[in-house]
């Protein structure tokens, strides 16, 4: 999404003390404040990359009248906890295949679909992601997919709290290793690879 359109979008202002301030105003409107906090638990799974972005999520909620106390839970039980949506805040990862609208859409925020978590349901908005899918033209295709990130994010559907960078490292004997730039899970084709020693 382009930088300016991005930055119109709740939350993802650049100026972090206007975006705080506007949450603190939220949140006295409702009755919190420095002497009436909001008390939640915040669950996610017992592992780094999950625990990690809770812990500082916690941190940064501190900032808007909000209180969060962790629930670690051991990863057997995470999954059955979140598909039966048993939590308040639930941190957990868009642990999409590739990264492609389609999937992400369908699978995370379609109607009744197993991995929307926070059961939002827009069935309006669904028709757009139709829409987006037989795009042919990618120009007018992203602008769809923009069209609808954005009515996602406004109506908070899957807040996203941060966005993970990895990297890919193997040893440089290691040849005809292909990495792929839309997902982790789509490049297993070892037919080509090779050792060089």
């Amino acid at each position: 999404m382009p930088p300016e359109m991005l930055k119109s979008l709740p939350g993802y202002d650049p100026d972090v003390a206007k975006n705080r301030a506007e949450a603190r105003k939220i949140m006295e409107e409702r009755g919190y404040g420095a002497n009436n906090r909001l008390k939640i638990t915040v669950s996610t799974r017992n592992i780094p990359q999950y625990r990690d972005p809770a812990v500082i999520l916690i941190d940064q909620l501190k900032q808007i009248y909000i209180d969060g106390d962790l629930e670690e839970i051991d990863t057997v039980n995470w999954y059955p906890k979140v598909m039966r949506k048993d939590f308040i805040v639930g941190l957990n990862l868009g642990e999409n295949g590739l990264d492609d609208p389609d999937q992400t859409f369908y699978e995370n925020f379609a109607c009744g679909a197993e991995r929307n978590y926070t059961g939002y349901c827009n069935r309006e908005l669904e028709q757009e992601f139709d829409r987006q899918s037989i795009e042919a033209d990618p120009e007018k295709r992203k602008g769809l997919v923009w069209e609808i990130d954005r009515k996602l994010q406004e109506d908070g559907a899957r807040p996203m709290i941060y966005h993970n960078r990895a990297a890919t490292c193997w040893y440089p004997q290691v040849r005809g290793l292909t990495i792929m730039v839309n997902s982790i899970y789509n490049g297993s084709r070892y037919e080509d690879l090779w050792l060089d020693k």
